[in-house]
């Protein structure tokens, strides 16, 4: 398993004033142990973020504190909840010789047949799982291959996850990982929205229809009736002078 290296200073900067040592790009963070005693520091900014990259939260880090190194764990980053930038570290120290519990994440590799087949969708139900290790031997990511996914509702459970020697598995081995869900799911429900949306398009175009015709109607009937053709009143006058 890789090590990373920190170098950090403790501080005296706390509260509000911190800022400026984030101006500065420096990141405050603290670090804890079993004891419970916690000590205030500040890491480069920069360094941090590259080690954070690659370590996650499971790899072993010997954090320089002036003449002291500690093993840690990076235990919780603080976000800034529009950058993403962080904000503030915990570092915990770890005892080499007593085991930690971890949360370790999953890294899916290949492609699944039948989603390539456009038979089914992957639906990822964990990226994680809980662990027990010595520090040293907690694994960065754990490897699922998907490869084996040729049929709609296939799937991989806990239990088919292939744990390194040494590590302890705490998540319960029956849970699904990831599976095959049916692909007519999907368009079932993008068919049954625009068959929606076309039902109501048309409503709306007959509805103006159905409520102006009984307007026309009372209208039609309001209307004077139609004055005689001017070729018959000149007959009409002929018959009565005749009698």
């Amino acid at each position: 398993m890789k090590k990373y290296t920190l170098t950090a200073q403790e501080r005296t900067v706390v509260g509000r004033k911190v800022k400026n040592l984030r101006a500065q790009g420096q990141l405050p963070a603290t670090v804890y142990g079993k004891s419970g005693k916690s000590v205030s520091i500040a890491v480069a900014k920069d360094a941090f973020t590259d080690v954070y990259k690659k370590a996650g939260e499971t790899g072993l880090v010997e954090l320089a504190v002036g003449t002291e190194t500690k093993p840690v764990l990076i235990h919780t980053v603080q976000l800034h909840p529009v950058s993403s930038q962080p904000l503030h570290v915990e570092f915990h120290q770890v005892d080499l010789k007593e085991k930690v519990h971890a949360n370790v994440p999953l890294e899916f590799v290949g492609e699944a047949p039948a989603v390539a087949q456009k038979l089914g969708v992957l639906l990822t139900v964990l990226d994680e799982i809980e662990v027990e290790a010595l520090p040293a031997e907690l694994p960065e990511n754990i490897t699922v291959d998907i490869s084996g996914l040729a049929e709609v509702n296939q799937e991989l459970k806990v239990s088919d996850l292939k744990i390194p020697s040494g590590v302890v598995l705490l998540t319960d081995s029956g849970l699904t990982v990831v599976k095959v869900g049916p692909l007519v799911t999907r368009e079932a429900a993008q068919m049954a929205a625009e068959e929606k949306a076309a039902a109501e398009a048309k409503a709306a175009a007959v509805a103006p229809q159905e409520e102006g015709a009984p307007e026309a109607t009372q209208a039609a009937e309001k209307a004077p009736a139609p004055e005689p053709a001017a070729g018959n009143a000149p007959a009409k006058e002929k018959s009565e002078s005749k009698g």
